[in-house]
């Protein structure tokens, strides 16, 4: 079985630095190092550019910074300038309010299979403890089997058994395709299946579904399921629930694209001549693009809100 030589970490945020800093702190705690994090920004003021800046000077990675302007919900662009702008040959994407498991990494790689996504798994946090978590710093990498158990039993885990469990890499391979219950925010994709599908889809408007729009492309293509539950873990922080008013109009689209077997996006990863740019941070030897992409000097005080 071939192994990812490289891993690229594409972490989507947006305005959410206190959680994005818990994310990144448990990526720097990985046991396999042979990776790069590449935070996709939708749009955050300098809060967020400036966590980033201050966490990249002991980063144990390399730690690049693409930014975009906020035009409103555009996680698909965001995603998609992360993977130009990555090195690895597999990509793993991870939301800026989830934090990974020491061996996050590593099981990504063992469970990477040449003609398989691999979808996988999150363990969510109660508001509270969420708060106490970002406000008290916790550390989850020091919890006892008996502390996820209490954390479980008043309500501030929805998983215990994913959290203290790894399972072997035998049988996960799915012989029938689902698109459901796969979330960009813990996916695993080999970089040329990304380019064969054109990346995620920009054309879709507001929250909801350009992941799985996404899964079903690559399922068109040819590349099949593979389940990353006890053994990819990630602690999903709170945050409230997005605007989904366009979610039934993109999900009508998915289901559409199911039934036509389309494969390639229609606006994704290649863009047409003189396409706008997007903007990475100073330090990260990596050339910036055009100047109607830099980040604004007048930005509002941040707000710690999901888009």
């Amino acid at each position: 079985m071939q192994q990812a030589s490289k891993i690229s970490v594409i972490i989507t945020t947006y305005n959410r630095p206190d959680a994005l800093a818990a994310v990144l702190e448990a990526c720097f705690c990985q046991d396999d190092n042979q990776f790069e994090i590449i935070i996709a920004d939708d749009g955050s003021t300098h809060n967020t550019r400036q966590c980033v800046e201050n966490l990249r000077r002991r980063s144990p990675v390399p730690l690049l910074h693409v930014w975009q302007p906020d035009e409103g919900f555009r996680a698909a662009r965001a995603r998609n300038q992360g993977i130009l702008a990555a090195s690895g040959d597999y990509i793993v994407f991870l939301d800026g309010d989830c934090m990974p498991q020491p061996s996050f990494i590593s099981q990504h790689r063992k469970l990477a299979r040449r003609g398989y996504l691999v979808t996988g798994s999150r363990v969510l946090l109660s508001p509270g403890y969420t708060l106490r978590l970002l406000a008290e710093r916790l550390n989850l990498r020091g919890l006892t089997l008996w502390d996820k158990l209490k954390l479980r039993l008043t309500g501030d885990l929805n998983k215990f058994l994913q959290t203290v469990l790894t399972l072997p890499d035998v049988g996960r391979e799915s012989r029938r395709f689902s698109w459901r219950r796969i979330k960009s925010c813990n996916l695993g994709v080999w970089r040329s299946d990304l380019d064969a599908v054109n990346g995620f889809d920009e054309s879709f408007q507001g929250w909801g579904h350009e992941d799985s729009d996404l899964v079903v492309r690559l399922f068109n293509a040819g590349v099949m399921r593979k389940e990353g539950a006890f053994a990819t873990e990630v602690y999903h922080l709170w945050h409230k629930e997005n605007e989904r008013s366009l979610e039934d109009r993109n999900r009508h689209i998915v289901l559409q694209r199911a039934a036509d077997r389309t494969v390639r996006a229609v606006q994704g990863l290649q863009q047409p001549a003189g396409a706008p740019g997007v903007s990475i941070a100073p330090g990260t030897q990596r050339p910036v693009a055009p100047a109607n992409d830099a980040l604004p000097t007048n930005a509002p005080p941040n707000l710690a809100a999901a888009k």
